[in-house]
């Protein structure tokens, strides 16, 4: 067995490359930004907007964070229970039926940007909109895999345990019990199409399996 290659890469090389390579790919795109809000996956899939769009891809980006349940559901057992935030705050069958399937080889290609407003608990009102052959839609957030969601390219943003506790914000620290179980149970960085280190987010590196003769 081969030992994977970790690239460094400057951010906007990073930006560069990905867009490329989602650009290349033929029909409708599902991609994943996958990773904790330190690791932000929100700023790398706004940054990919639009680079892609100038290499004629439609794009629509997508949050997690626009798909979350009603509070009622969501914070039943508490506002700062990491189990709860582990295993129900996204409305992963709201995301599935309003964007990844119809944006998928035989969807209709029309899409729902956002579901739920977080910060007044009601639906968004969001209009649909149609994402057109060759589009590509980018969703971003934290604990998007393993749970079996449809997407064509996997992107997962990684952060060493230290990384992870000395960026995330104090006030949402009581969060961490969740992405370390995200680790151990789905271990994301072991199956993710693209995996990056996100340590130092001036200077990530790409994973880069070994190559076919080496495995």
């Amino acid at each position: 067995m081969g030992r994977v290659r970790v690239r460094p890469i400057s951010p906007e090389r990073l930006v560069t490359e990905l867009a490329d390579r989602f650009a290349a790919a033929p029909g409708r795109l599902r991609v994943a930004v996958d990773g904790a809000p330190a690791a932000g996956p929100e700023d790398l899939a706004a940054a990919l907007v639009d680079p892609l769009r100038a290499l004629g891809r439609p794009v629509l980006h997508v949050r997690a964070t626009d798909f979350l349940r009603p509070a009622s559901v969501r914070l039943e057992h508490g506002r700062t229970n990491p189990d709860a935030y582990y295993e129900g705050w996204v409305d992963e069958a709201g995301l599935r039926r309003e964007v990844l399937d119809p944006a998928g080889p035989d969807g209709s290609g029309r899409v729902l940007p956002s579901l739920w407003d977080a910060r007044t608990d009601r639906a968004s009102r969001a209009g649909y909109v149609e994402l057109p052959p060759g589009g590509v839609v980018l969703v971003s957030g934290a604990l998007l895999l393993g749970g079996g969601l449809p997407f064509d390219v996997t992107v997962h943003l990684a952060l060493s345990p230290a990384a992870l506790a000395r960026r995330t914000d104090p006030d949402h620290r009581w969060t961490l019990p969740a992405f370390a179980r995200y680790a151990e149970e789905v271990a994301p960085a072991t199956f993710a199409d693209i995996v990056i280190r996100f340590d130092d987010p001036r200077h990530p590196a790409l994973v880069e399996p070994p190559p076919a003769s080496a495995r």
